[in-house]
């Protein structure tokens, strides 16, 4: 193995982090970090002796002039061959290999790993928050906020190693030498520092405030440029074009404002610290000048405290920008927390149980739920399921419908009673060994812009392609799945589908919703108008398909097409949270209730109620 190789290899980029991410600022980076702090070490010590390497540089120079003052042009080779041999051996080889050493620690070890170790942590930890955590924010905003806080704690390591411990180095190593030379000195350069020191402590923390709003600013513009292009054919439909350029330009204004308010702290500050760094050189040099001509200070000693100020006063300006930039991303950073470290609002229970394959009983015990609300959800809802019962739900919109399935997947807790899946207590199992018992087909399918294929295979990733395309014969999907071709020229079941499947029709989309799940073959499948987006032919084509699919499992079907439950085992009707009506087809005909009604309202058996989201 290269020694590139073992270097890029002393951290592990996707070394998962443990337990939650912290809410204060220095245990969250502790938690960002952590694994990496051996790599961060080396890289660090690397740095350290190239700021060492500086000051040694200014003390060999000094030993060059010392030498070249004390010696003729004649003896000036024999009198001072090592001191030359030195100086040469340090600038062409001990120098480049120290700087190389602290160029790969920061381009092998920083670079490519601590980038995507923090922005993995902290996907996998969003990734793990409930659903209303997603319905209340922009999806844009919170991927702007993970790649935002991921690259500020990057810069503050990188920066931190870069530039502090090098620059720490030089003092130190400045320092020492001129109180090699004489006291003063260093007493002159300790009392610069502490006057360079208190500028900092002055202006750093407007800076953090400033960049921290810049950017909030700047995530709300991601955030709604975003939501219009997702929704970029209603704007288009619409004809508000306009109305999303007014938005955008308002969103781009306060952040153009907040940027402004950050330009004229930094300014201020970068000006400060010039005015700053020009001393040193004055102080050090005049002071070496004082004491040469008393005879305390040698003519090496001048040029050596002449490179050592020129030096740190470069280096001032350098560090400042640093120590601005690391402010800056410490501000980026505690707005980023802010956003993504809240504690998950749904969590797996202490030893919960991992469900293997089950049989497919449900049951609903005494079920309330209503979203905190005073109304809406669930009331007080029994309902027994036997393995293997195929059951059709029923009810206007907004009864409870989709309540009742997302309490199913755990989607939500329970505020009253209990959901339990053969006699397990859904809060007493792993969210994903449930989900992964449950197959969902919605109205609003749900697809990646990724190939076909891979959308198929989100069902039961590892299966094979005879596999994949049987679920697609199965669901009616094959044949037009092979006409697909996409801009990049992908045909066929390797053709990309666009974001949300937007290259596709509803009916297609929802056919390769279907095959998603007939290929998941999981002993629960949930139904939610799977098929209100296909038209009357394929529609009976798919209703097949599902008959052979339900064989065996448990189906709860949501339905305001009541002819495509009317044969179900069962059919549920809830109403205001609650069920009022139960049995077969032809019993609630028979009973002149509210299912009969819903179906003698309908036109080609749709339920004549407007549907809206729940």
């Amino acid at each position: 193995m290269s020694l590139h190789q073992r270097f890029g290899r002393m951290v592990d980029a996707f070394r998962p982090a443990e337990g939650p991410p912290p809410t204060t600022l220095m245990a969250f980076f502790g938690w960002c970090l952590s694994g990496a702090w051996p790599g961060l070490g080396v890289a660090a010590v690397a740095s350290a002796l190239g700021g060492a390497a500086d000051v040694v540089s200014a003390m060999l120079l000094g030993m060059v002039v010392d030498a070249v003052t004390a010696s003729t042009p004649g003896a000036f080779w024999a009198d001072n061959g090592w001191t030359v041999a030195l100086f040469v051996l340090f600038f062409l080889v001990l120098r480049p290999a120290i700087f190389g050493l602290s160029t790969a620690s920061s381009n092998v070890i920083i670079g490519p790993n601590i980038l995507p170790l923090v922005l993995s942590r902290l996907h996998r930890w969003t990734m793990g928050h409930a659903v209303t955590f997603f319905d209340n924010d922009f999806a844009g905003r919170l991927a702007q906020k993970q790649m935002q806080t991921a690259r500020a704690v990057t810069d503050v390591a990188s920066e931190m190693v870069n530039v502090v411990a090098f620059a720490l180095a030089s003092v130190i190593g400045s320092a020492a030498f001129l109180l090699a030379v004489d006291g003063w000195g260093a007493l002159a350069l300790m009392l610069w520092l502490l006057a360079y020191f208190a500028l900092i402590r002055f202006f750093l923390p407007r800076i953090r405030s400033k960049s921290g709003a810049r950017a909030s600013a700047r995530a709300m513009v991601t955030g709604q440029v975003v939501d219009t292009i997702t929704n970029i054919k209603t704007v288009k439909l619409f004809a508000h074009a306009d109305h999303e350029d007014r938005a955008a330009l308002g969103a781009m204004a306060g952040f153009r404002e907040r940027a402004l308010d950050f330009g004229v702290v930094s300014t201020w500050f970068r000006l400060s610290l010039m005015i700053v760094a020009g001393v040193l050189p004055v102080i050090l040099v005049g002071g070496a000048i004082l004491l040469w001509r008393q005879g305390q200070a040698t003519a090496g000693d001048i040029a050596a405290a002449g490179a050592i100020s020129m030096r740190l006063s470069q280096m001032t300006g350098w560090v400042s920008m640093a120590l601005m930039g690391i402010w800056g991303s410490i501000g980026e950073v505690e707005d980023g927390m802010a956003t993504l470290s809240p504690p998950h609002a749904l969590t797996d229970a202490p030893h919960a149980l991992r469900l293997d394959r089950v049989a497919g009983r449900v049951d609903f015990d005494h079920v309330g739920f209503r979203y905190g609300r005073d109304a809406g959800g669930l009331q007080d809802l029994s309902l027994a399921i036997a393995p293997g019962e195929k059951i059709g739900i029923v009810g206007a919109s907004g009864a409870g419908k989709s309540t009742l399935v997302a309490l199913l997947l755990r989607l939500y807790d329970v505020e009253r009673g209990a959901v339990r899946i053969d006699g397990h207590d859904v809060r007493q199992v792993t969210q994903e060994s449930l989900r992964r018992q449950i197959a969902m087909v919605t109205q609003e399918t749900a697809m990646f812009n990724r190939s076909a294929r891979d959308n198929i295979l989100y069902g039961r990733p590892g299966a094979g392609t005879a596999e994949i395309e049987a679920a697609a014969r199965a669901a009616e999907a094959h044949d037009f799945i092979l006409g697909l071709q996409d801009h990049a020229g992908r045909r066929g079941y390797d053709a990309h589908l666009g974001e949300r499947g937007v290259k596709l029709s509803g009916g297609q989309r929802q056919r390769i919703a279907l095959a998603r799940a007939f290929l998941k073959d999981a002993p629960i499948l949930v139904l939610d108008e799977a098929t209100s987006a296909l038209d009357s032919e394929v529609e009976a084509q798919v209703q097949e398909a599902l008959g052979r699919a339900m064989q065996g499992k448990t189906v709860l079907a949501i339905a305001h097409r009541l002819s495509t439950i009317a044969q179900l085992d069962r059919i549920i009707v809830i109403d205001d949270g609650r069920i009022v009506e139960q049995g077969s087809h032809d019993a609630l005909l028979a009973r002149g209730g509210l299912y009969a009604r819903y179906w003698n309202r309908q036109s080609g058996g749709f339920l004549g109620t407007d549907e809206a989201a729940e």
